[in-house]
């Protein structure tokens, strides 16, 4: 898909199948969605100037922007979690992978397979973490090897999003502020 300014071709995204995408979110241009994600509330993803693709089984929480620069495809593989207002604008984030609530990855990043990224940590421009480390801290720093405690975590929280977007997507949660009609 050409992003250039001059293109005037409309670009849609490609959802997959049992997708739940809350109502308040924007998802828009080249975007691709893996089958069972669930996009929650106020998300923002733009695929405006590069294209993103996100994998089956991904999560992404409550305020997330994902965004790309100019000519930077984003990769994100399958069953990774994004935690609450966190904001992706890398080039690769890897299987398996868990962004913390509030942490940033900035661009030309790349996130090795079941990586932890800590709430609030700062991945700074063009850092490649390895498969399986933790990172913390402003700027970021690989601290240590993932755990089997928090390998058990993430999957956790995979498989928790998983049955919260099925459940909103049942109805089973209706917004107060949306009466039924």
């Amino acid at each position: 898909m050409s992003h250039n300014a001059d293109d005037r071709r409309i670009v849609r995204p490609a959802i997959g199948r049992n997708v739940y995408i809350a109502p308040t979110s924007y998802v828009g241009g080249d975007v691709t969605i893996g089958d069972d994600s669930t996009i929650m509330h106020h998300v923002m993803i733009r695929g405006d100037v590069s294209a993103i693709r996100i994998g089956a089984r991904c999560n992404i929480q409550d305020m997330t922007v994902i965004h790309t620069r100019t000519g930077v495809d984003l990769d994100i593989a399958d069953e990774v979690s994004v935690g609450h207002r966190a904001v992706v604008h890398c080039r690769r984030v890897g299987p398996g992978v868990l962004i913390g609530i509030g942490a940033i990855v900035l661009d030309d990043a790349e996130l090795g397979e079941g990586c932890l990224i800590a709430a609030a940590a700062l991945v700074p421009p063009g850092m490649n973490v390895p498969p399986g480390k933790v990172v913390v801290g402003v700027p970021g720093r690989i601290v240590r090897e993932v755990t089997d405690d928090d390998r058990r975590y993430m999957r956790f929280v995979v498989e928790r999003y998983l049955d919260l977007g099925r459940r909103h997507a049942a109805g089973q949660y209706p917004n107060a502020a949306c009466p039924a009609d």
